[in-house]
């Protein structure tokens, strides 16, 4: 696993605005987990300084990333980055919500609004810190913006139970409430495999832990989440049973 120097985290931020750029780098060499500030005002600049920074054995391992920018826009680089043979950490700063979709394809580790507030920016190098391995930072919750009331929150997958799909859209139900978000299931699906989240319906992704029951009459599966019922469909029956069986195996034997 690639790991954070002693000296701490090489960096770059990409914005063409200067005055936008000058606030990431400022707050970004307060924070003492960071060891170097790149900058650049364009993609085609800052892919000019990746492969420079890479020429010469100091990778970058995070870029704070702007979207909206002139010619090759957030977006695009983040693409191309992903591309890399070591791809640096993506977080992207921007002034629209529009993107989220985008980022969490990218598998970005953090979305940030503008104006950055320091306190966002930090939980935004944890999460860098924690998915490069760095000592003392765990591995992060993946994260999914969502809109409360005019305020963007971060809903992590560990609060999520299950997820129902609604069109080219997925509600995510967690112990509090929903949200709605523009990210299609199947997405979803691929991306929380890892996390333990399995597809047991054409509309249903489930959080294998917080299943509390399993039900099967007259060759109809249902489980429980909480005080919800979610149709198994055939197909997933036998492979969500035997997954339950050996998790509650696992769990007698410690």
């Amino acid at each position: 696993m690639k790991g954070v120097s002693v000296s701490g985290l090489r960096v770059l931020a990409v914005d063409d605005e200067q005055p936008a750029l000058e606030d990431v780098a400022y707050l970004l060499r307060a924070d003492p987990r960071i060891g170097d500030v790149l900058t650049a005002r364009d993609g085609a600049a800052a892919l000019r300084l990746l492969d420079r920074a890479i020429a010469d054995g100091r990778p970058v391992d995070a870029v704070f990333l702007d979207i909206r920018m002139r010619g090759l826009d957030g977006v695009v680089l983040g693409r191309l980055l992903t591309q890399f043979t070591r791809p640096p950490k993506i977080v992207f700063v921007t002034a629209y919500e529009d993107h989220a979709v985008d980022a969490f394809e990218l598998k970005a580790e953090d979305y940030l609004l503008k104006p950055v507030r320091p306190e966002r920016l930090a939980e935004a190098i944890r999460r860098v810190c924690g998915s490069l391995g760095e000592p003392g930072e765990g591995p992060q919750a993946d994260t999914i913006p969502v809109e409360l009331g005019g305020v963007t929150r971060f809903v992590a997958s560990t609060e999520v139970r299950y997820v129902e799909a609604q069109g080219d859209y997925a509600r995510l139900h967690t112990a509090t409430g929903s949200h709605l978000v523009r990210i299609p299931l199947a997405t979803l699906e691929e991306r929380w495999a890892s996390a333990g989240f399995l597809r047991v319906h054409r509309s249903h992704l489930v959080a294998v832990k917080h299943i509390d029951e399993l039900h099967i009459d007259s060759g109809k599966c249902v489980v429980r989440v909480g005080e919800t019922e979610i149709p198994v469909s055939r197909r997933h029956t036998r492979e969500l049973r035997d997954l339950l069986v050996r998790r509650a195996r696992r769990g007698q034997t410690r």
